[in-house]
């Protein structure tokens, strides 16, 4: 019955036209003005009213509703039941030869091959197969109803995309699994890239995801975060979610705080490295919390009381302090075996845990952990290790815990894919031996009860000696510099400079530079650049214009702003400060308003540092307050160091304040030292304090300088140990000087150069 199939898919759309014509008509808008507030094209929006037209797009549907007031979600149901068989979607059988894009159904996915955590032991005279690794009953929770609304207006036509943000084994996963099942009925495909690694399968073949698909981007700073690709893959989910004809598609992903906050926080001035991934996050993200409320733990205890072993089990423990989600994955058994572990296996996590939270990579060479494990043992537990001793507590932390997770597993490499004649990159050996994967849980643990303690020598000599990836060797070279472990950070360093990473280049350059060495400076800020550091290009433009080479610095400052949002506001500012020196002052408006488009927080507050200079207070206030305005913390503190210049007191301490309450710890450290200065050396304490535990770079060693001006050498000293084990000494001393002197040719103090030994 063709004739009343059609009437039956007339209906909902009557209906949807009827919705918004109502709105329209409440409004009090006409069509041309909907248009152009919603930013569709006059005919589009007129088609859609028409009686007699098609069915409006699923996006066209969303942006009216947005300007109209009306539930997207309600709107594009109705659309769906409109369009009905005559809009079916991608499906297999479509005829030979179709690509149906990455991917397979959903109904045919394991949730644990989607790193769903397992929860509990195999049941008694079970053999633990995949078949009976059964998940506990699910519990929802508010989060889950804002992902049913996205997958609902996926379901109904609308590309969508959410990331849920929350501390490690907190049911990230699982929820995002449960919410996507219901799509399997309308024939939806889940694709997971991973192979042969996440970010390479996920820019491989991101063009050729197909509507009807989800996005499975389990711990997404292995995409988002990958320093080659996460941007090209931001940019990639970008167009999947607005393209024309590429939807509907659903990108789902999980992320920890701290991942989230490194992209989406806003970046300090000239180093943007996420801006692709921060724009494509904004408004996508949902925090899921750490533990359970006294509703959800009801609904676990009821599902518990109808026969549910693993929520039974768990809820004995966790029903007090909510983290039933944790407890389900294994956590406090993980917890317990590193606790009361024997010393050498305490040992070889707590080596780990320094490793991962200092930048190596998830893969850590058996050879590394050995070595590394050495100094974090006590004399007396030393003498008592046996030949084997190494085994034996590799063989002890590869025992599962509760959940099947062990506290550190031996991981298994995958081959590397390359064309046939391909080489291996010489700048990424693989390492030899076996590599180990610290358990999540004790990773986010030691991140946290370790973040004030430096790890010992024979970490240092381990990493020198068997770690093979140069982005392990850059970042502990920075973390090294910044304990004050200053032989170790040039050594490591040189490492990651021989295989090409730009950053080591970069500083090594810098170092060059200082020393007066401008050609050797030159020639490795070129290698850097052409490794990829648009901050290299900047220093080089820079050392072009103090040359008097005009023509030469602009040049560069040109490439360093086609070079990405990190680099471009600092080259365009400079760029237009050129060309108004030179008299051109329209070339430089022009350039102005660009350096705007891309950060306008930056190119307000350096003309503001520019009218302070040139004597217009009044000025520079005005674009002050525009800053403040933004809340920038950055640029509020610039501006606080602007007024402290200037003699404002009053006004810096305002400044600093909004900076600190904006999210800066180092404005808070900056209150302190003028508090200090002030003759409050309570709040100034106290405020150091708080600045150091908030983040802040300097804090304690700052204050450990001003006790030492004032005669309170004790203090000091245990002030500069705190900050050098905290890794808050590089911004008080030099952090790229690798011998035994301090800048200003005085020794290094003894406690300091006695943790940096030479090589041997």
């Amino acid at each position: 019955m063709p004739h009343e199939e059609d009437g039956r898919r007339q209906e909902p759309l009557a209906e949807l036209r009827d919705t918004m014509a109502d709105a329209l008509a409440r409004k009090r808008l006409t069509k041309t003005q909907l248009a152009g507030k919603s930013g569709l094209g006059r005919t589009t929006v007129q088609e859609a009213f028409r009686a007699d037209g098609p069915a409006p797009t699923a996006e066209t549907v969303a942006a009216m509703a947005d300007v109209l007031g009306l539930p997207q979600a309600e709107l594009l149901e109705l659309r769906r039941r409109a369009v009905g068989a005559a809009d079916p979607g991608p499906r297999r059988d479509d005829g030979p030869g179709r690509d149906d894009g990455p991917g397979r159904p959903i109904g045919e996915w394991d949730p644990h091959d989607l790193e769903v955590h397992p929860a509990g032991a195999p049941a008694a005279g079970s053999t633990g197969g995949r078949s009976e690794r059964a998940l506990p009953g699910y519990v929802r929770r508010a989060h889950d109803q804002a992902l049913a609304s996205v997958v609902g207006e996926a379901k109904a036509g609308l590309s969508g995309m959410l990331v849920l943000v929350g501390s490690s084994s907190t049911g990230k996963t699982r929820a995002c699994w449960e919410a996507v099942r219901p799509l399997a009925a309308d024939g939806w495909r889940l694709w997971h890239p991973y192979d042969p690694t996440r970010a390479e399968a996920a820019l491989a073949d991101l063009e050729r995801v197909v509507p009807r698909t989800v996005v499975w981007l389990n711990e997404a700073q292995h995409y988002l975060g990958d320093h080659r690709a996460g941007e090209r893959i931001a940019a990639a989910l970008h167009a999947i979610l607005t393209g024309p004809g590429r939807g509907p598609v659903l990108i789902l992903g999980t992320l920890w705080p701290e991942y989230s906050d490194r992209y989406t926080d806003l970046p300090v001035a000239g180093s943007d490295r996420h801006s692709r991934v921060r724009e494509l996050l904004a408004g996508r993200t949902l925090t899921v919390p750490d533990t359970f409320g006294q509703d959800a733990l009801d609904a676990a205890a009821a599902l518990a009381q109808s026969g549910d072993r693993l929520l039974a089990d768990a809820l004995t423990r966790a029903r007090a302090h909510g983290r039933l989600a944790q407890d389900l994955a294994g956590a406090p058994e993980l917890l317990r075996r590193y606790e009361h572990g024997s010393p050498a296996v305490r040992a070889l996590l707590q080596a780990a845990m320094d490793a991962r939270r200092l930048g190596a990579g998830l893969h850590l060479p058996h050879a590394f952990l050995t070595d590394a494990a050495a100094d974090y043992l006590s004399d007396h537990d030393y003498d008592q290790l046996t030949e084997d001793w190494a085994e034996a507590a590799f063989g002890d932390l590869a025992r599962p815990v509760h959940g099947k997770q062990a506290p550190l597993r031996r991981a298994a490499a995958r081959p590397v894919r390359r064309s046939p004649g391909g080489l291996v990159p010489a700048a990424h050996p693989d390492p030899s031996g076996p590599v180990f994967r610290l358990a999540d849980y004790l990773e986010q643990h030691g991140r946290t009860s370790r973040k004030r303690l430096c790890p010992p020598a024979s970490f240092w000599q381990a990493a020198h000696t068997h770690l093979t990836h140069p982005d392990d060797h850059n970042n502990l070279a920075e973390a090294a510099d910044a304990r004050h472990r200053l032989q170790w950070s040039h050594h490591l360093r040189r490492r990651a400079a021989d295989a090409g990473h730009p950053g080591a280049l970069t500083v090594l350059a810098e170092l060059r530079e200082e020393a007066g060495d401008q050609l050797g400076a030159e020639a490795l800020y070129q290698q850097a650049a052409d490794a990829g550091s648009p901050t290299a290009l900047l220093e080089m433009a820079w050392m072009r214009k103090e040359a008097g080479d005009r023509e030469g610095a602009e040049a560069l400052f040109r490439q360093a702003a086609d070079a990405g949002n990190r680099t471009a506001p600092t080259a365009l500012l400079e760029m237009a400060q050129m060309r108004k020196d030179a008299g051109d002052q329209l070339g430089a408006e022009v350039l102005y308003q660009q350096a705007a488009d891309v950060s306008r927080a930056h190119s307000l507050t350096f003309l503001a540092g520019r009218r302070e200079e040139a004597g217009n207070r009044e000025g520079s206030q005005a674009l002050g307050r525009r800053v403040a305005g933004a809340g920038d913390p950055d640029a509020l503190a610039n501006l606080a160091w602007m007024r402290e210049k200037t003699g404002d007191r009053e006004g810096a301490e305002s400044l600093y304040q909004q900076a600190a309450d904006a999210g800066d710890p180092d404005a808070m450290d900056r209150l302190a030292r003028m508090r200090e200065e002030a003759g409050d050396q309570l709040g100034a304490d106290a405020l150091a304090r708080q600045a150091a535990d908030a983040g802040s770079h300097f804090a304690l060693a700052k204050l450990g300088q001003m006790r030492e001006k004032t005669g309170d050498h004790d203090g000091a000293e245990a002030l500069y140990r705190q900050a050098a084990d905290r890794g808050q000494f590089n911004k008080l001393f030099d952090k790229r000087w690798p011998y035994g002197l301090d800048p200003d040719g005085s020794p290094t103090p003894p406690w300091l150069e006695e943790s940096a030994p030479a090589l041997g």
